[in-house]
């Protein structure tokens, strides 16, 4: 793992601060674009659904509360009171009459002087203040507002829950003379909920000023609770029940899946609260999809640039540690090169006890070939010379280039007999070769002699020992009269 992270360090590094550069754009694309959306649905999307569902209230829900205004303030209806009662036919058929006009569930009038129950279809019963069902009248009669809106059984309509706007009727001297108004079953308004959630795509309902859930769709997420007590909610439920007036509130709390945000508003005509509430996790579920397709193109683009990068790095690497280990005039191993791999051949050498040799070379006055024909021809001289060795040479051996006119020879699970007769056989074939066809000389043979000294490596020796000793030898060839071959003992 070191070795790898050595060799491909950089690219690791900068693999790494792509991928982390990559992930942070892409992170705080997401975090700014959360923020604004949340900003845009507190400050205004659900402003502006609250106030278009409190004027669909107005028209479906308060619309009751100023027929009942209308009831209680009819001279017709407070006459009729006041004169005794005395027909009750006229103020049925006005009960009825309101009734179907307004599509009302029910339409009522009781009496403070009679306490009789009038409503659409006749005559229903005399109040009773010893009865609990009749609580509500004496309630209303004792209210320091003008009405109520109070959700409770219709004993007209078959005991069904109903709300009611109980309006307070006074005489013209501003004494209370009885109640009336009109109802709306609760399911009716359940329904005009739903059908309000389903348009505006949101939660909403309504409390009551001590906080109970007093009437929401009929799907309701939440359970008929108190928002005191109701998890997440309860946090901001006492900023909720101290507003009353009819203005928004702007509010959020989190629940144990999702943070939620709400409006909530008072409405005064019923004395009750509406919340209206929007979850946030569902609207930055598309901002999530969106998030992962970006993630996931990003990620594959990251992937093909990382690819890209590697192939790259990886082929200039190459030629790095190529041009590092390779002579550039002959393409032979250079001389940094081989001391690698003859270390590692020696030690090999020694394991597999095979013996080995190494061969010095050097091109009998080749000062002279270039003064006289120029560094051109010598340099054509070198790697003809490079590619002879390569075809008399066996695959297992290796070439170098020494020095200036040099050549080094590793000639691998070789006797110094053997080596010493590849060498001369080596150094025939350049004697006998015509170097003036790869040069502008071809009118005029070059011929070209080398020296040789060869030295098998013994147990235990030193890289040093072993090349001073064929360097030894070498020099024995040239003193020797040159173009031969000589080893060491």
């Amino acid at each position: 793992m070191q070795k790898i992270f050595r060799k491909y360090g950089l690219l690791v590094w900068l693999s790494l601060i792509l991928i982390a550069g990559f992930c942070a754009v892409l992170f705080a694309g997401y975090v700014v674009s959360r923020d604004t959306l949340q900003r845009g649905i507190t400050e205004q999307t659900l402003p502006i659904t609250g106030d278009n569902v409190y004027s669909e209230i107005q028209k479906d829900i308060l619309r009751p509360v100023f027929i009942s205004s209308q009831m209680a303030q009819d001279t017709f209806l407070r006459d009729w009171i006041i004169d005794g009662e005395q027909d009750s036919a006229p103020i049925i058929k006005y009960l009825k009459e309101i009734k179907t006009k307004n599509r009302a569930i029910s339409s009522f009038l009781v009496s403070d002087i009679t306490r009789q129950y009038y409503h659409a279809d006749g005559t229903l019963r005399t109040i009773n203040q010893s009865e609990a069902r009749d609580q509500w009248f004496f309630r209303v009669k004792n209210l320091k507002t003008p009405y109520e809106t109070n959700v409770d059984l219709d004993m007209a309509n078959r005991d069904n829950m109903t709300i009611f706007i109980n309006y307070r009727i006074l005489d013209y001297s501003g004494k209370f003379i009885g109640v009336t108004g009109i109802g709306l079953t609760l399911d009716t308004m359940k329904r005009l909920i739903d059908s309000y959630q389903s348009r505006f795509h949101r939660n909403i309902y309504f409390i009551d000023t001590k906080g109970n859930i007093v009437l929401a769709s009929n799907t309701p997420k939440r359970p008929n609770l108190n928002i005191l007590n109701t998890p997440g909610i309860s946090s901001i439920a006492p900023q909720i029940l101290a507003n009353k007036k009819n203005e928004s509130q702007h509010l959020a709390y989190k629940t144990e899946t999702d943070n939620i945000l709400l409006n909530a508003r008072f409405i005064p005509e019923l004395g009750w609260h509406l919340l209206v509430e929007q979850e946030l996790g569902s609207e930055l579920k598309p901002l999530q999809e969106i998030l992962l397709v970006n993630a996931g193109i990003g990620a594959g683009i990251t992937l093909i640039v990382l690819i890209i990068l590697l192939i790259s790095v990886r082929r200039y690497q190459i030629r790095i540690e190529k041009s590092a280990a390779t002579d550039q005039l002959t393409s032979l191993m250079n001389r940094q090169a081989f001391d690698f791999v003859f270390a590692n051949a020696l030690l090999d050498s020694e394991r597999s006890r095979q013996p080995m040799c190494v061969a010095l070379i050097d091109i009998d006055f080749f000062k002279k070939v270039n003064d006289k024909h120029g560094h051109l021809v010598g340099d054509h001289v070198l790697k003809e010379i490079a590619m002879i060795a390569k075809r008399s040479l066996r695959e297992s051996d290796v070439i170098c280039r020494w020095g200036g006119e040099e050549f080094l020879f590793l000639l691998k699970n070789c006797t110094l007999e053997k080596a010493t007769s590849i060498a001369e056989n080596l150094r025939s074939t350049i004697a006998s070769n015509d170097f003036s066809r790869t040069t502008d000389l071809a009118r005029n043979r070059l011929s070209i002699t080398v020296s040789m000294g060869v030295a098998q490596c013994k147990d235990k020796e030193t890289e040093d020992s072993v090349f001073e000793r064929a360097d030894v030898a070498l020099y024995q060839a040239k003193e020797n009269g040159r173009n031969s071959v000589y080893f060491a003992e």
